[in-house]
């Protein structure tokens, strides 16, 4: 394939980062089979780089996360790239049942879907789409319990109790 014929496909993949309460949002759109959607929803540091949406569906994400930060009630409805194990989308769909405001342990989870407490928790870090697919709304039995499994687990920690704190749990 010849440069000038790359030059003119279209971008299938955009990635942009907006300012969130609690640091910056990143977002990824990625074209799946010919339909725009979200394709994740990454926790960033407060000094990453704004980057602007640059196509409508990234603005609309954006658009309805500034509508959540002002009012934790806010529904989110867009266009979710399918990922995910089975037991993954279990977990998740039952996050999803979990009301503003409230919580769940992992075990309760767990029981629900007929799976073990670590397992929830491993799908819960593994989630595409914080905020959207609230796994924040997973708590320990002892206590708040870890978050997003990464290498930052104090910045991760910190957004889960503001978000639990903006949704009234704390």
């Amino acid at each position: 394939m010849n440069l000038l014929h790359l030059s003119k496909m279209p971008q299938t993949e955009h990635y942009c980062v907006i300012e969130a309460p609690f640091g910056r949002l990143g977002i990824g759109t990625e074209v799946v089979d010919g339909s725009l959607m979200l394709s994740k929803i990454d926790y960033l540091p407060p000094n990453t780089p704004l980057a602007s949406p640059q196509n409508a569906l990234a603005q609309e994400v954006s658009k309805q996360c500034a509508l959540y930060f002002k009012n934790p009630a806010h529904a989110f409805d867009l266009p979710l790239k399918p990922v995910g194990t089975i037991h993954q989308q279990k977990v998740w769909r039952s996050t999803e049942t979990i009301a503003v405001g409230s919580t769940k342990t992992y075990g309760e989870i767990a029981r629900l879907i007929k799976s073990g407490a670590r397992a929830v928790g491993t799908a819960c870090g593994a989630n595409p789409y914080p905020l959207i697919t609230p796994c924040h709304r997973v708590v320990s039995s002892q206590g708040i319990g870890g978050f997003m499994q990464e290498n930052a687990p104090g910045l991760f920690r910190q957004i889960k109790v503001w978000l639990l704190k903006h949704e009234g749990v704390l």
